[in-house]
């Protein structure tokens, strides 16, 4: 890699998770690639981002990314990037097929062993639901979707952090009434609830929900996942973020970004390109107007990831809004 890719580290501000303690930063550096990487680029960029001052990074089984970020943590180490892997904040997440109860904890120490941890930071229920068990695959077979057993997957993801094998548990992809299912139930409350968060599927009523049960909303997809399966250029493309953009001499990507933090939302941002890393970055030390919030808050909203992969007229959820429980 060339000395001219290696630019000054970069501070990114910090929250901390009331269930732990833990810090973390509230830009992730996000690990899941469509269409795939090979796992050297994959590892290559998340040295990179190490060298830019990432220190959050978010993964999950599915993504096949695990061993990769595991192979690039021991590499910084011995490069002298990171003394330790304790600097760094790790999630990884459970996934559907394996969202029974016996299966939570053989998967997540499948996961350490990928990532060669002896624990994570935070362990996430990827979806609300299960799938047909020894199945990975995205896409998944619609037919092959059951319900999820809250009781059972959640009490065994709570003794994950029993053991110590997780710093802190949560969810993914959870409305605010299957939140509160999980509320309702749990010893151990959910630390996170990680959705899809930008500019236009602002997530209004979840994110007050969550802030009143004392749980932190972090944003994936803020730039919109153009280019991925579920995502559009929409973000992107829309005209009122990019006049904003234009008039502050900034990217979209970067008017997004900045909003998020000034909205107090953490976000998970995926870019293996060093110099839009480097972009993506470059948000601490400047801020937008209250006229600018003001005309990105009365966008139009609308959901990206409308979960339509899980949805189908004779299964579990017949449609987007049972499936999000009315909150599109």
């Amino acid at each position: 890699m060339d000395s001219s890719c290696v630019a000054t580290s970069f501070r990114i501000p910090e929250q901390v998770l009331t269930s732990s303690g833990q810090r973390m930063q509230l830009l992730g550096f996000g690990t899941a690639a469509y269409p795939l990487v090979t796992p050297q680029v994959a590892k290559q960029a998340i040295l990179q981002a190490i060298k830019l001052g990432h220190r959050h990074f978010d993964t999950a089984y599915i993504y096949g990314t695990e061993q990769p970020l595991g192979e690039a943590i021991v590499e910084a180490i011995s490069l002298g990037l990171i003394i330790s892997r304790d600097e760094l904040f790790i999630t990884t997440k459970l996934w559907c097929s394996n969202a029974y109860g016996e299966l939570v904890l053989p998967q997540l120490r499948r996961s350490l062993q990928n990532l060669k941890m002896e624990y994570v930071d935070l362990f996430l229920i990827h979806w609300p639901l299960s799938l047909k068990p020894g199945r990975y695959e995205f896409p998944v077979r619609k037919e092959e979707i059951s319900p999820m057993d809250f009781g059972s997957v959640w009490a065994a993801m709570e003794d994950c952090q029993r053991l110590g094998l997780t710093k802190s548990i949560g969810l993914s992809n959870f409305s605010c009434k299957k939140l509160a299912d999980i509320l309702a139930l749990a010893k151990i409350p959910p630390a996170v609830n990680q959705v899809e968060f930008n500019p236009l599927w602002n997530q209004k009523k979840l994110r007050e929900y969550c802030k009143a049960n004392g749980v932190l909303l972090i944003g994936y997809s803020p730039l919109g996942a153009s280019g991925t399966l579920w995502g559009s250029s929409r973000v992107l493309e829309n005209e009122v973020l990019k006049e904003i953009a234009k008039a502050k001499g900034k990217t979209v990507a970067q008017i997004c970004l900045k909003w998020a933090f000034e909205e107090g939302v953490g976000v998970i941002v995926k870019s293996f390109n060093v110099e839009r890393m480097k972009q993506n970055l470059e948000i601490l030390d400047w801020s937008l107007s209250e006229e600018e919030r003001k005309r990105i808050g009365d966008l139009p909203q609308s959901r990206g990831c409308t979960g339509e992969s899980f949805v189908s007229e004779n299964g579990t959820f017949k449609t987007i809004e049972e499936f999000w429980d009315g909150e599109v």
